[in-house]
């Protein structure tokens, strides 16, 4: 794996020396990366702290609760570091911190203790809350249990550095900045910027060159006092969350079954996506996804379509403002990339070359706007996207030529299986999206998807003795890479056409069988989930991002796509494992996780520099339940038909507050493996 270099800021990716975003003008094809004379750069580890998220504004901190200003600890206005230290004395001691845990997924909860009267014995007295927010506020709450009054002097030192996500990470943030007296708090200002933190109740003293401020609180036996602080940059008044209020483009859907997982692992995978949502800044109402948190809390094109893919089920919304907001980016004009959605490129691991994710995100675009519209998207909003689907359709087929494969953008890069998988996927989901809305260029995509199919079925199979499996890519010389990838679920993600019908994939019956074996097999299932590469190569690292660590992801694609396959028992295999890792995530997914294997009484490690939460793995649990029930629509048929997994691999599931057609709708799969709709919008029917 590529050491990943320091982060942007809310603007950006995280680039490395394999994941660099070309200027627009190129398309988003960056030239060949240079090695870089510098070593790998540590990132400051983000599997150990606790991260609020409410973007643009993010706070994380360790488990002890304070924030001393080292690694990542603070809080974070679009991307930069507004206060990173506010340390809390009571009695002239620190809090013995007990406990420390999220709430939700823009607020944590630290609990402390004191010994604030000299005879209090064992037991500590005074009880320190604090609640801490990603808007910028945190709450400091005393209780006390003592027998008498106590009066309590309460200190909070404060500083900060002002410093971007880039400098963090990179180790170069600086020195604290001096403050001054401020309102009621303490003020920073420098060249980057400036910041205020504001106390309610005010402080008795506030002394800016120590940047400390002091309470003098009484606390009555049994009695509560509070200091509300509030970070805020350049002394603005907080924005307002997108996921919150009536802004919220997200359904409030929920799961009870008899697996009791089920419900927390909806609710945090619901909460996690609102708190990632971001405004268009040309257009406010429309809103996407970035990419993840700490290190990439900007949009990243392919992940934010996959991401809204893999949310259909909780509305449109977000579906339509992210191909909005994508469409404004496409590349207009003359030339080869004309249509293109630019994109960074990202590392592929040891055994392929850095991949263009602009090409992805391309052959994204218009299969998320013809499965939206099956899911509802009004007909109105299709239209007005319509002609950036075809601009990214024209591409496919000007780029492909009279060949049958979709190149790689590089001129000596390889012809990669997952490409051809999001090509033959676009081709038929675009075709079948042209026809229904009276477009012409359909018959021409499924012509060239049939070819496609034929020449992958004779190129891309690597027979052997086991029965075979899906090359990895091949070598503009024709050689074939033979490594076994998270990538190959893609080949059973064929997508959704009408009437409750999938599209064909690339592979025959046979090899999708073969495909399911290998998939559930022990070097590619980890036991919580499925390994970016198997442990058969020689290339394998656990923790190697695309090398051998569990990708949430491609495990759900694979869970959604075995499924849908018939091959339930692999299905419900990773889907265990998943639930599982969730499980021992408190529910709430990184984008991955080491691939080590799962053993009696294990954990699945953390990767120290993996976002969580990410928008793909929270998407991806959406995936996880709604794959169970099978629910295929066709809004403009007025149709759903139910697939649900007979087998019940988690007994009985119930999610209610799903969205389809605009409305609410409810499923439920009982433990016999049998499928009903509770509740749907008015002349929606049940498809066979």
């Amino acid at each position: 794996m590529t050491p990943p270099r320091p982060p942007l800021s809310q603007d950006g990716d995280r680039p490395s020396r394999h994941d660099r975003a070309a200027p627009p003008s190129t398309g988003g094809v960056a030239p060949p990366a240079p090695r870089s004379p510098r070593g790998p750069i540590d990132l400051p580890p983000a599997h150990s702290v606790l991260i609020c998220v409410a973007l643009p504004g993010l706070a994380i901190s360790t488990d002890r609760g304070q924030l001393t200003g080292h690694g990542l600890e603070g809080f974070y206005r679009a991307g930069r570091r507004v206060l990173s230290r506010c340390q809390v004395r009571v009695a002239g001691r620190e809090p013995l911190a007990v406990q420390a845990r999220m709430i939700a997924a823009d607020r944590a909860r630290f609990v402390g203790t004191v010994h604030a009267a000299p005879d209090a014995g064992p037991d500590p007295d005074v009880v320190v809350e604090r609640i801490r927010s990603a808007d910028g506020v945190e709450r400091i709450i005393l209780r006390s249990a003592a027998p008498r009054v106590l009066r309590l002097p309460v200190e909070v030192a404060l500083g900060t550095d002002l410093a971007d996500l880039r400098a963090i990470a990179s180790g170069t943030s600086g020195d604290e900045l001096s403050a001054t007296v401020h309102d009621c708090g303490l003020r920073w200002s420098c060249p980057k910027g400036d910041s205020a933190v504001t106390a309610d109740p005010p402080p008795a003293d506030a002394l800016a060159s120590a940047g400390l401020l002091r309470w003098e609180l009484e606390l009555p036996p049994g009695g509560t006092r509070s200091v509300e602080l509030r970070v805020r940059q350049g002394g603005a008044r907080p924005a307002r969350a997108v996921g919150r209020g009536t802004s919220d483009p997200l359904a409030g859907a929920e799961a009870t079954g008899d697996d009791p997982r089920i419900q927390p692992l909806l609710r945090t995978c619901v909460e996690d996506l609102r708190a990632l949502l971001l405004r268009d800044r040309v257009r406010p109402f429309d809103v996407h996804l970035a990419a993840g948190a700490p290190w990439r809390c900007g949009p990243s094109p392919a992940e934010s379509l996959a991401a809204a893919r893999m949310a259909l089920p909780l509305g449109t919304r977000l579906a339509a403002g992210t191909l909005r907001i994508l469409a404004r980016t496409q590349l207009r004009g003359p030339g080869v990339r004309s249509g293109v959605i630019p994109g960074p490129r990202r590392d592929a691991g040891a055994h392929l070359p850095p991949r263009c994710t602009g090409t992805e995100a391309t052959l994204l675009f218009p299969v998320l706007l013809a499965e939206a519209r099956r899911w509802g998207l009004p007909d109105r909003e299709t239209e007005e996207l319509l002609p950036a689907a075809e601009q990214c359709l024209r591409w496919l087929r000007t780029t492909v030529g009279d060949g049958a494969y979709l190149p790689d953008p590089q001129p000596d890069g390889p012809l990669r299986c997952e490409t051809q998988a999001h090509a033959h996927r676009a081709a038929l989901l675009g075709a079948d999206l042209l026809d229904a809305c009276g477009r012409p260029g359909g018959p021409e995509l499924c012509q060239w998807a049939e070819a496609l199919r034929d020449a992958f079925s004779e190129g891309f199979w690597i027979e052997d003795r086991s029965g075979g499996r899906p090359a990895a890519a091949r070598t503009r010389d024709g050689r074939l890479v033979p490594h076994l990838g998270a990538g190959a679920a893609h080949l059973l993600d064929t997508g959704l056409l009408g009437c409750g019908a999938l599209a064909p994939g690339l592979l025959d019956k046979a090899r999708t069988e073969q495909l399911a074996r290998l998939l559930s097999g022990p070097a590619m299932d980890s036991g919580w989930g499925l390994r970016g590469l198997g442990t058969d190569a020689a290339v394998y690292n656990p923790f190697g991002h695309r090398g051998g660590a569990v990708r949430v992801q491609e495990t759900a694609v694979a869970v959604a796509g075995l499924a849908a396959a018939g091959h339930e028992e692999a299905a419900s295999g990773l889907l265990r494992g998943l639930l599982a890792a969730a499980e021992a995530f408190d529910y709430r997914l990184p984008e991955m996780f080491a691939g080590e294997p799962r053993t009696e009484g294990s954990a699945p490690p953390p990767h120290p520099a993996a976002c969580r939460p990410a928008a793909v793995a929270a998407a991806a649990g959406v995936l996880l339940l709604t794959a169970l029930t099978g629910v295929r629509p066709d809004v403009p048929a007025g149709t759903v038909t139910l697939c649900p997994v007979r087998s019940a691999p988690l007994g009985e599931i119930v999610l209610t507050g799903l969205r389809l057609a605009g409305a609410p709708f409810s499923v439920r799969v009982g433990r016999l493996g049998l499928a009903m709709v509770e509740e749907a919008a008015d002349g929606l029917q049940l498809g066979v």
